[in-house]
C-alpha cells in the first residue's frame, strides 16, 4: 500500500482538493451561473477526482486502489476537456487555463505513476497485512 498511513497524507489527493477549490470560485462566476448544466458538471468531475482516490484508498487494497484511481484518472481528463470548453466559452482568462490544464495534468501524471506503482508492487494491502 501507499506509505501513506491517512488520506490527508497522500499527496494526489491533496493536489486534487487543491484543483477542487480552484474550480470551485471560477463555476460561482455570472457566466457560469446562466450555464447550470455545465457547471454543475465541472464541479462533479473535478470533485470526482478526489473522491475516488478516497474511496479506493480507504478499501485497503491495491487492486481497489488502482481501480479507483483509473476511474480518478478519467475525471481528470473529463474535467481538462471541460476546463477547455470553459475557456472556448469565455468563462476563464488564459492565465486561469494555464493554472487548472498545469495542475490536471500533473495530477492525472502522478496518478498515472502511482498505478504503475501499485501493479508492480509485491505488496497487495493494509487489509491484507494479519491475512495468511
Amino acid at each position: 500500500m501507499a506509505t501513506a498511513r491517512k488520506l490527508e497524507e497522500l499527496e494526489i489527493w491533496k493536489l486534487s482538493r487543491e484543483f477542487c477549490k480552484l474550480v470551485y470560485p471560477i463555476t460561482c462566476r455570472e457566466e457560469f451561473l446562466k450555464d447550470y448544466r455545465f457547471r454543475n458538471q465541472l464541479n462533479d468531475s473535478s470533485g470526482s477526482i478526489m473522491d475516488n482516490i478516497a474511496e479506493g484508498f480507504e478499501r485497503g487494497g491495491n487492486n481497489e486502489l488502482v481501480q479507483f484511481l483509473s476511474i480518478a484518472r478519467g475525471s481528470c481528463g473529463e474535467s481538462r476537456s471541460q476546463i477547455y470548453r470553459a475557456f472556448d466559452r469565455g468563462y476563464l482568462y488564459q492565465d486561469e487555463l494555464t493554472q487548472l490544464v498545469t495542475l490536471n495534468e500533473e495530477i492525472s501524471n502522478k496518478t498515472g505513476s502511482f498505478m504503475n506503482y501499485l501493479n508492480n508492487s509485491p505488496l497487495r494491502g493494509i487489509k491484507f497485512k494479519d491475512r495468511r
